[in-house]
């Protein structure tokens, strides 16, 4: 048997879906179309923890943790009965919204079923990029984590 050949991933092999259902209700897990840029960021809280013990020598604890993605799609849009995708539009009515209603609870995974995949409620800020005569339709989007960022079984694998 030979071995496979290990491939380069690609920027563009995660896929974002966003929770639609109602709190409390069975997770209806729906794809955020038009993504185009996508990145995710876990930063710990490390806090310096020497003391004479160390014989000189630092020692550093973890205190906390928190997470962030930030996500530029483009706007889908049926022009002919006038609706947005409906995830965008729950996206940017949470950006509005305050308490429970500004939480997004989304997940993201690689979309050909490799093991990383995460799950998390966070805040969006949801940013227009306006442009050019000629330019598309883009909007950056900053999800801030609210709560953890658990790692998940990729639904996908």
């Amino acid at each position: 048997m030979s071995t496979p050949t290990e491939e380069t991933e690609l920027a563009r092999e995660w896929r974002l879906e966003i929770n639609m259902a109602a709190a409390g209700d069975t997770p209806d897990w729906q794809l955020c179309p038009g993504v185009r840029e996508f990145q995710p960021a876990s930063e710990p809280n490390i806090e310096d923890a020497s003391d004479y013990d160390g014989e000189g020598w630092s020692a550093n604890e973890k205190t906390g943790q928190s997470w962030e993605l930030s996500v530029t799609i483009r706007r889908k849009a049926n022009k002919q009965v006038k609706v947005y995708s409906s995830v965008h539009e729950k996206i940017r009515l949470a950006h509005y919204a305050y308490g429970a209603d500004n939480k997004i609870h989304l997940r993201y995974m690689n979309r050909y079923g490799l093991p990383e995949a995460y799950e998390g409620k966070a805040i969006p800020n949801w940013q227009p990029q306006g442009g050019e005569y000629t330019a598309l339709g883009e909007t950056e989007i900053t999800f801030t984590g609210d709560g953890p960022l658990t790692p998940i079984t990729n639904p996908l694998a």
